[in-house]
């Protein structure tokens, strides 16, 4: 009889940014593809795109602490977002920076849910005009309040110069991200995005202390 093989830990990378125009799926893409040169098949990075799920602001009559043992949800879009985070092991989640703080649409979605985050470590890349500094700082604490594990290790994404003019203006108003941006992250910012995983990698392999409602 042959053994089976262990299943293959899944990672999704969590596009957090849902408004028009935008640039987080492709910086989302530039992490992806970092990760994917030195993983080796180890674990399977997956998008996850929060725009597609339309989560409104939290609209159900339960808490999140009380789903799936003393509740359920009642919404579709509930429903399909905690199914989808369930299914991963770990997450990475590429946040925009909006105003000096994190966006909206990514504090409500990790506000959606409590049990199905629980324990599970987290990684977080962000960007915006100084590279999401407060914003970072603002999911870290909401993370680890929801008893995720976060690594150390929070990579900045600064946007940069073309000529005197930066590159998010053309983010912000065309949806596209500059050549010269680009190049710096996956040059300057490569080895901070690769730690940051390392440290993921390695919480993985720890049991988690929290437990489960």
């Amino acid at each position: 009889m042959t053994a089976s093989k262990p299943s293959q830990t899944q990672v999704a990378i969590i596009i957090t940014s849902t408004r028009t125009p935008r640039v987080g799926p492709e910086i989302a893409n530039i992490v992806k593809s970092i990760l994917e040169e030195t993983d080796e098949n180890e674990i399977r990075l997956s998008l996850v795109d929060l725009a597609d799920f339309k989560l409104p602001i939290y609209d159900e009559t339960v808490v999140p602490y009380q789903v799936p043992s003393q509740a359920s949800y009642t919404n579709d879009h509930s429903r399909r977002w905690s199914a989808e985070i369930s299914k991963y092991d770990a997450y990475i989640l590429v946040i925009p920076e909006y105003n000096y703080g994190v966006a909206g649409g990514t504090k409500n979605a990790i506000d959606y849910l409590r049990n199905e985050w629980i324990g599970k470590p987290a990684a977080i890349v962000s960007y915006g005009m100084t590279g999401g500094k407060n914003a970072s700082e603002q999911v870290k604490v909401s993370l680890e309040g929801t008893e995720l594990r976060v690594s150390p290790t929070r990579p900045q994404l600064v946007f940069a110069k073309n000529g005197e003019t930066p590159e998010i203006f053309a983010a912000m108003h065309k949806g596209e991200l500059g050549e010269k941006s680009r190049e710096l992250w996956t040059s300057e910012n490569k080895k901070d995005i690769l730690k940051a995983f390392e440290e993921l990698k390695e919480a993985l392999k720890t049991p988690p202390t929290f437990t489960k409602n």
